[in-house]
């Protein structure tokens, strides 16, 4: 069994426990830092969605890629810098980590020198940790209202990154609540380690990275 069809079980499997169609639930192949032939072995078994966490890698490593499959769809998962946003928005097809006003700002004015409108989530900071990005829990409702109506981003979802010392599974929970208060649709939560939990707590979107590809070559 590949490693791609052995996640897909553990997909399945995690949403039949939870009532849950595992076709309702995305997996973002985390492909940042991985070696080339360990993405194509991915790309060869048919699989379409990946993440990236930084825009000058992933413009490296899908430049080619792209023009030897079709209907590859990609997620920015890293920070975003705003002098990286025009190469952003030019190669990926989403951006989960809007987190702050001047971002947001910038991403919809290349957007509309683009003419290319971008599903966004919101990447919240539900661990208030300082060393990690994202828009605390309290501050998310007049964010999102901000990214909404004064940039006119299209805002789908939120994305999270829990603590590593604390149980995911809280964390997984104070997002989907959150986003059930703002009346959104998606959530990117869960990575390798723990995206059985992310998927009972509902997340539609599960970043999958060395439990697909195995061990990052740093």
């Amino acid at each position: 069994m590949s490693s791609l069809e052995d996640i897909h079980k553990r997909i399945a499997k995690a949403a039949k426990s939870c009532d849950r169609n595992p076709l309702d639930i995305n997996l973002v192949a985390v492909s940042k830092v991985q070696p080339e032939e360990r993405v194509q072995s991915v790309l060869e078994d048919g699989h379409r969605l990946f993440g990236e966490n930084r825009v000058q890698e992933a413009q490296e490593r899908w430049s080619h890629f792209k023009g030897r499959y079709s209907r590859i769809q990609l997620h920015l998962i890293g920070p975003l810098q705003t002098n990286k946003v025009k190469d952003a928005i030019s190669l990926f097809d989403v951006i989960e980590t809007v987190d702050r006003e001047k971002l947001a700002k910038a991403l919809s004015e290349e957007m509309h020198k683009q003419d290319r409108h971008l599903p966004c989530f919101i990447q919240v900071n539900t661990g208030d940790e300082d060393q990690k990005s994202g828009i605390s829990l309290k501050e998310a409702p007049e964010f999102l209202s901000y990214c909404k109506e004064d940039c006119g981003l299209n805002i789908t979802g939120l994305m999270c990154i829990p603590p590593i010392d604390e149980p995911a599974g809280m964390h997984f929970g104070l997002l989907r609540k959150l986003r059930d208060e703002l009346g959104l649709e998606h959530l990117s939560m869960g990575m390798s380690a723990d995206f059985e939990t992310a998927i009972r707590f509902g997340a539609t979107h599960i970043r999958v990275g060395s439990a697909l590809f195995g061990q990052r070559d740093y």
